[in-house]
């Protein structure tokens, strides 16, 4: 792949990491992204949708000579991940002699 569309692809990557899907269903993100598009958050979306035109405009011959300019000027900046809950109680050591 070349160098234009790698960060759209982390960015992409970075965002389904943390929907709902992957972190509350258990799904992979690849089943994610094919069978629950409708689902995913509209900046997953919106990447998805970025990634195919960046993609699309390499294989395109009229800009072959101008170069890839769909995702030269996206910068990515990874996220943090969700805090974890402090409502979750601590393991429960039993002390049985």
């Amino acid at each position: 792949m070349a160098s234009s569309c790698q960060n759209l692809v982390a960015a992409l990557k970075d965002c389904l990491k943390y929907t709902d899907c992957v972190l509350k269903d258990g799904r992979k993100p690849s089943e994610c992204l094919k069978n629950h598009f409708d689902e995913l958050p509209e900046d997953c979306q919106s990447l998805r949708k970025a990634t195919f035109e960046c993609k699309r405009s390499m294989l395109d011959m009229r800009k072959r000579f101008r170069g890839n300019i769909v995702g030269t000027q996206f910068e990515f900046t990874p996220r943090t991940p969700p805090p974890v809950s402090a409502t979750d109680p601590p393991a429960a050591t039993s002390s049985t002699q």
